[in-house]
């Protein structure tokens, strides 16, 4: 079951101040315009009467929203297990690990990740509930041949996990493949009247739709699938270098993706997403999880409601940092919460994201897991009625007692309070005596304990053989008929030996 946001939005925009960005969007739209690089794109818009010059297209800024208003403003995402399916929308907020690294870190150690990283991802997004997916692309997998990763990836998600999962966006082909493993798996009746699978497109900003992104878009609005729509700005690269600027071109980058969706097939469930931040203007890279990307969080949920679309945010746990330390802590909880404020109903890049997206780390996975934890305790509103006030307690404790056995505290004992995942509460001494260990690598210790508790789902036999048969035939007609990159029947990949000494250690005590 999804988690509920039921506390108050917060509104970092004053009604004047939207109306201001509402302005600069539709000038923006209008005056400027996006490029399209696809022919079938233009072709769509000029059919629907907007003005396309060669391969950009202006739009009447009023077309753009009665476009978005064809889409739902909430809708069901179907997963194989009906128990894990979830509301996009609303009050509802879903949560997807970091996605698309093409390293890991574990124990200290940072290298390529590989197809055996990416099934261990799955199973740790399978065995926690504050997970509702693995996603589509938790780390890239490096030792795959890039023309069948997509296969390999949708099978390990469909057998490891029964969570929803992302389809490939990296091509069209890719795209078609993706569905028609979805039609295997859920049905060609179900696939064709619900959203079974989802996808995520960027926009390669600033203002411009790329063919690569627009084959996938297409394909899946065909099919009625739902489309995260996600403009990437780095102010200050593909932005400008003011908030109220981004928020402007990101909105436009957004609408028309969308609405190109729904001249395909109207209807068609999208999310409006955001993924804002800015560069470090001294070396250029990208500072993740700072005062502007909570901010342009706050703001970009705000705007989507006024749209009345489901909002991705962007982020997440963000960080720039390169290790599972304070920075990566403070940095990723700046974002988190941010989109808890602004009411995200889906969260991407929740758990594991590190060094600006470069890594997918396994400690800061279970650090940014009890970030969640935390948060949705924070956010679930507090229960206030009689039997909250315990006035019985003062009366059987009196002043100057302690209420530690007290008839409330010991009926209560059990769950009265949150129950850490990974932080402590022991003395100094303690934890010297336990090894003087930091959160990082207690986390190692949660996570090998996470993936212990990894029980696989069951998929009806029939489904199972589908699916291997159509991954073994497009791989073939794609050039592969070996698969020497699987571990199979999966295995756990073997700690390192940091994590291994720690583990032992802990046994020992």
């Amino acid at each position: 079951m999804t988690f509920v946001n039921r506390m108050q939005r917060y509104e970092a925009l004053s009604e004047e101040a939207l109306d201001v960005i509402d302005g600069g969007w539709r000038r923006l739209a209008r005056d400027v315009g996006v490029e399209f690089l696809h022919p079938r794109a233009l072709a769509l818009f000029a059919a629907a009467g907007q003005l396309v010059e060669g391969e950009r297209v202006r739009f009447d800024p009023d077309f753009l929203v009665e476009q978005a208003a064809k889409a739902p403003s909430s809708f069901t995402l179907h997963a194989r297990n009906p128990e894990r399916s979830v509301v996009l929308g609303g009050e509802h907020m879903v949560f997807v690990p970091v996605q698309g690294p093409p390293n890991v870190i574990h124990g200290g150690v940072r290298r390529p990740s590989t197809l055996a990283d990416f099934d261990e991802l799955c199973r740790f997004a399978q065995a926690v509930d504050e997970l509702d997916s693995a996603g589509g692309l938790p780390v890239e997998t490096n030792d795959v041949p890039v023309e069948v990763r997509h296969l390999e990836h949708v099978r390990s998600l469909v057998r490891l996990t029964d969570k929803l999962f992302q389809g490939s966006q990296i091509s069209g082909a890719a795209a078609r493949d993706s569905l028609e493993l979805g039609t295997l798996v859920f049905g060609e009746e179900a696939m064709a009247t619900r959203a079974c699978m989802y996808t995520n497109v960027n926009v390669n900003s600033p203002l411009r739709w790329d063919e690569r992104m627009l084959d996938p878009l297409l394909v899946y609005a065909e099919a009625g699938q739902a489309i995260v729509v996600v403009p990437f700005l780095l102010m200050g690269a593909m932005a400008p270098v003011s908030i109220p600027a981004a928020l402007v071109q990101q909105t436009v980058e957004a609408l028309a993706g969308i609405a190109l969706a729904q001249l395909v097939r109207p209807g068609c469930p999208v999310v409006i997403g955001g993924f804002l931040s800015n560069v470090d203007m001294q070396s250029g890279a990208p500072a993740f999880g700072g005062p502007e990307s909570a901010l342009g969080l706050l703001c970009s949920g705000q705007i989507a409601r006024s749209l009345g679309l489901p909002w991705r945010a962007g982020g997440g746990a963000l960080t720039s940092s390169p290790a599972p330390d304070a920075q990566a802590a403070y940095e990723g909880l700046t974002t988190m919460t941010a989109a808890f404020l602004a009411g995200a109903n889906l969260v991407m890049h929740t758990a594991g994201w590190l060094e600006a997206g470069l890594a997918t780390s396994v400690e800061k996975a279970v650090i940014d897991l009890e970030l969640v934890r935390v948060l949705r305790e924070e956010f679930t509103p507090l229960e206030v009625d009689e039997a909250s006030l315990a006035l019985d307690a003062h009366v059987e404790v009196g002043p100057g007692g302690h209420f530690f056995g007290a008839a409330h505290t010991m009926a209560r004992f059990r769950d009265c309070f949150y129950r850490p995942l990974l932080s402590t509460t022991a003395s100094a001494e303690r934890w010297l005596e336990e090894g003087a260990r930091d959160a990082a690598a207690r986390a190692s210790d949660v996570w090998e304990e996470i993936l212990a508790g990894y029980e696989q789902p069951p998929l009806d036999g029939d489904v199972a053989d589908a699916v291997e048969a159509f991954v073994t035939r497009r791989a073939a007609e794609l050039g592969h008929t070996a698969f020497p990159w699987r571990v199979d029947p999966p295995e756990r990949a073997r700690p390192t030996r940091p994590v291994r000494r720690a583990r032992e250690g802990r046994r020992r005590r």
